[in-house]
């Protein structure tokens, strides 16, 4: 197994020191075990074991001989994703022998630690090194998948369009054996996508619908849809220069979509998987679909634009309508969809809406277990009055602000086939400022809970 940076064997490691991992509650009874001199260096420094902290030490030759973090959730990989930079750049060996739970939790915050985006600026300092004998498998499978969801939505629009998201496609299905299908340009109408052209149709690179199909056809369907708007100008709605800055991550949708795909054939669930990807570019030129017009959709629901801003929408009730098409058993879609979600919930944390109660609750409670959490919406139908359009069957916006994300929940639904299982994450994709394990820029949200779901539904 190839190992991922801020990590080492034994056989690689030079010189590793005991690293020492304690919570304040426990903090007490670790000081008083240690030798005369470590316990009066962490007097000197009024090291307690408070989560987040970190300390090392030398010896009598001035030499490093040791260091120890203080955490909080044990379980929560994020308790320890401050090491890898708080502590020297120097080889660590865990000192004790953890549970399973608390291994895998450190393996992965190490290595969401050790994450930085180099694309285009070398890193300045290397991070520290966990060594370990027992790496898990699938916890480097999880860190992968979130670095690929950051790389993707960190990497500007230049690098990172439509054509770029199939390349993204083309190379997971080749690296597990899938299959992969692209509609693009004028064929989307040919093919009966005509909202995705309607939105992408501005941009002089052409708007496309990527789907991937992997799996056995005896196991489970699951689809999954991303939205992968790769820039989001508002199109003749533009947006202000604030509110533009940074739509190179309106297409963290199709990022969470394709790794999630990537765990589920990376760990080779009993699933059939089908990943569905809407990528536009929503520009601005003399071909841009305007507020006032009304377009068509796959599913035969036509849709009056009230505001061309509220895009992500209208390429999403395409793919929702082709997912349809194929009768899943189990329907999953990610969109970075509306602003007002991250009003309502901040931008950690991911609104779910679901259709299906079991659906909605396992989705909670995995995201409790591995400490991805979501919050859940309600699907408020009476809602539904502020999409109402005098020209068309419904309308994708209102003039009212009031329960925006709801409203945009509502409109995707309208495109879910009747009795399918359905569920929606609006979530942010992105961090506004460093913090331990979450470095500024793309990041993904509600990724972890959403594999830890379906792995649930197969055991």
């Amino acid at each position: 197994m190839s190992l991922p940076t801020g990590f080492a064997t034994p056989a690689q490691a030079v010189a590793p020191q005991p690293l020492h991992v304690v919570a304040r509650d426990s903090f007490a009874a670790w000081r008083d075990a240690q030798p005369p001199a470590v316990q009066a260096w962490l007097a000197v420094h009024r090291f307690d074991g408070a989560a987040g902290t970190a300390l090392a030490w030398a010896d009598a030759q001035g030499q490093l001989a040791g260091a120890v973090i203080g955490i909080g959730d044990a379980l929560d990989p994020h308790a320890y994703a401050h090491a890898p930079t708080a502590l020297p750049g120097a080889d660590w060996q865990l000192a004790g022998s953890p549970g399973a739970g608390a291994r895998c939790a450190l393996q992965l915050g190490w290595g969401l630690g050790c994450y930085r985006f180099d694309r285009y600026k070398a890193s300045t300092r290397a991070p520290a090194r966990l060594v370990a004998d027992d790496f898990d498998a699938e916890t480097f499978d999880l860190l992968a998948a979130c670095a690929s969801v950051r790389d993707l939505v960190n990497t500007p629009t230049e690098h990172m369009g439509p054509d770029e998201l199939e390349a993204a496609a083309r190379a997971l299905a080749q690296a597990h054996g899938a299959a992969v299908e692209v509609v693009a340009g004028d064929d989307l109408l040919a093919q009966n996508y005509p909202a995705i052209h309607a939105v992408g149709r501005a941009s002089h690179r052409a708007p496309r619908i990527i789907e991937l199909a992997w799996g056995d056809a005896a196991h489970p369907h699951v689809a999954i849809c991303g939205k992968g708007v790769c820039f989001d100008t508002g199109g003749l709605d533009i947006k202000a220069a604030t509110g533009m800055r940074n739509m190179k991550k309106d297409m963290g949708g199709a990022a969470h979509a394709l790794a999630l795909a990537g765990l589920v054939m990376a760990r080779k669930l009993p699933l059939r998987i089908t990943l569905l990807v809407a990528a536009v570019e929503n520009a601005i030129g003399p071909n841009a679909f305007r507020p006032g017009e009304v377009i068509a959709t796959r599913k035969g629901v036509s849709v009056e634009i009230d505001n061309t801003d509220a895009e992500g929408r209208i390429v999403l009730c395409d793919a929702l309508a082709r997912a349809g098409e194929l009768k899943p058993d189990l329907l999953l879609d990610f969109a970075t969809l509306t602003g007002a979600a991250r009003v309502a919930l901040g931008p950690d944390l991911p609104a779910l809406y679901a259709n299906d109660e079991a659906l909605a609750a396992d989705w909670l409670t995995a995201g409790q277990q591995v400490r991805d959490p979501l919050w859940r919406m309600p699907l408020w139908r009476p809602y539904l009055r502020y999409l109402t359009s005098s020209v068309a069957d419904l309308a994708n916006g209102s003039a009212t602000t009031m329960a925006g994300s709801v409203t945009a929940a509502l409109f995707l639904e309208r495109f879910v086939a009747e009795g399918q299982a359905w569920g929606h994450v609006d979530v942010y994709a992105w961090n506004d400022s460093d913090r331990p394990g979450k470095p500024a820029g793309g990041e993904a949200q509600g990724l972890r809970a959403a594999y830890a779901l379906l792995k649930s539904r197969t055991t």
